[in-house]
């Protein structure tokens, strides 16, 4: 509801200042877009500012974390709030094609065309592709089978690829 994201982000940062511990904000690219966009919302223009203002005046000792898919949406006002800014590559190759064998390894996976999946694994996070790699294998255990198809396998990890597009 418009207005009430605000008041519910002063709650968040009242409740650090009676509970010290660790805030995890995920998704963070909901309420920290860049200001002055061409589809900026003023609510969420005001959120983003709550927000900056809520850091400011942090004094809790509490951990905060953010995290998005998404750092370029971000305003840079954030980054100088933050103390450390990590980022996690998405995976390369070899390390794609070793997350989908031990997320699959105990299931049969002679005849994969493991090339393809690897290509249509290219530019998803590791949690998309375990992800995929899940849903292939929940197809083919409700199919009655045994066996991680080529296309089971192919068509999961392009849903994932969809999803991450439009997220």
């Amino acid at each position: 509801f418009m207005g009430e994201t605000a008041g519910k982000l002063r709650l968040v940062f009242d409740a650090m200042q009676a509970t010290r511990g660790v805030y995890f904000f995920d998704e963070f690219d909901a309420i920290g877009a860049r200001r002055g966009e061409r589809q900026d919302v003023g609510e969420i223009r005001r959120v983003l500012n709550s927000f900056l203002q809520f850091l400011e005046q942090d004094d809790s000792h509490s951990l905060i974390i953010a995290a998005t898919n998404h750092p370029e949406l971000l305003d840079r006002a954030l980054f100088r709030r933050f103390d450390d800014v990590i980022e996690y590559a998405v995976p390369d190759r070899p390390i794609i094609e070793a997350l989908l064998r031990a997320r699959l390894d105990r299931f049969d996976t002679r005849g994969l065309a493991w090339n393809e999946a690897i290509s249509q694994a290219e530019r998803l996070s590791q949690a998309e592709i375990t992800r995929a790699a899940d849903d292939a294998a929940k197809t083919i255990i409700l199919r009655g089978g045994k066996r991680i198809t080529s296309e089971a396998l192919i068509d999961a990890l392009k849903e994932r690829r969809q999803a991450s597009l439009s997220e």
